[in-house]
C-alpha cells in the first residue's frame, strides 16, 4: 500500500502540473496534453499506472477487509476521534468515492481521446492535427452537476491523502521521531496545494476565467 501510494502520488503531480497548462493559455494546454498522448515512453508508462491504481484499490478493499475481519466484536462505548481521525477510518469509503469519481474522470476525457477517438474538438499542435482537451474540458465543465461531482471527487482525494501519504511514508519505516511531524505536515501542505489546483480548474473553466 505504501509504495503504490508513493507511486499514484508522483502522478498527482505529474497531472496537476500538466492540467495546470490551462491557466498559462489553450496553447500550452494543448501542447502538454499532446506530448502525454504520444510519446511512447508516456504511452508504456500508462500501463504501469493503471497498474498501480488496480493494485492499489486491491491491497485498499483487502486491508480493509482484513481490519474489519480482525474484530469480531464492536467497542461498548465508540472512541471516535479520541483514538485516531475519522478520515483515517474511512479511507475504505473515501477510496471508493475516489474510484467513482476516476471512472468518470476517464468517461470524459481519456476514453474519447486515446481508446474511441470521439472526440470532435481538433487543433492543429506541433504540425499535426490532434484532439483539442482544452476545449473538451471546457464543454464538459459547462455542467454545474459534473463540477459538483469533480468538486466532490477532490475533497474525498483531499482527506484520503491527508492520511494516505503520512501512512505511506510510517509504512515503508521513514516517519522516525526526528522526521515525524515534519513528514505529517508536508502531507498536510501537499494535499491542500494539490487538491485546491484541481479544483480551481472545473470552477475556472466553469466560471469562465480562463475559457
Amino acid at each position: 500500500m505504501g509504495f503504490t501510494g508513493l507511486f499514484l502520488i508522483s502522478f498527482l503531480i505529474v497531472h496537476a502540473y500538466v492540467n495546470s497548462m490551462i491557466f498559462v493559455g489553450e496553447d500550452a494546454f494543448n501542447s502538454a496534453a499532446d506530448f502525454m498522448g504520444t510519446t511512447i515512453a508516456i504511452r508504456i508508462m500508462e500501463i504501469g499506472l493503471f497498474a498501480g491504481i488496480i493494485l492499489h484499490i486491491v491491497q485498499g478493499y483487502a486491508l480493509t477487509k482484513r481490519n474489519m475481519s480482525t474484530r469480531t466484536e464492536r467497542y461498548a462505548v465508540k472512541p471516535g476521534n479520541k483514538t485516531s481521525a475519522w478520515y483515517s477510518r474511512s479511507m475504505g469509503l473515501l477510496g471508493t468515492l475516489i474510484l467513482l469519481f476516476l471512472i468518470i474522470h476517464i468517461a470524459h476525457f481519456w476514453v474519447p481521446s486515446r481508446v474511441t477517438g470521439g472526440m470532435e474538438e481538433t487543433q492543429l499542435v506541433n504540425g499535426r492535427t490532434t484532439h483539442n482537451l482544452y476545449q473538451r474540458m471546457v464543454e464538459v465543465f459547462q455542467s454545474p452537476v459534473v463540477v459538483v461531482i469533480y468538486l466532490l471527487g477532490v475533497f474525498s482525494l483531499a482527506w484520503h491523502l491527508i492520511h494516505g501519504f503520512y501512512s505511506a511514508f510510517q509504512t515503508m519505516g521513514l516517519t522516525t521521531h526526528k522526521y515525524k511531524k515534519m513528514i505529517r505536515n508536508l502531507g498536510i501542505w501537499f494535499s491542500i496545494i494539490i487538491c485546491l489546483l484541481f479544483a480551481a480548474m472545473p470552477i475556472s473553466m466553469f466560471m469562465g476565467w480562463v475559457a
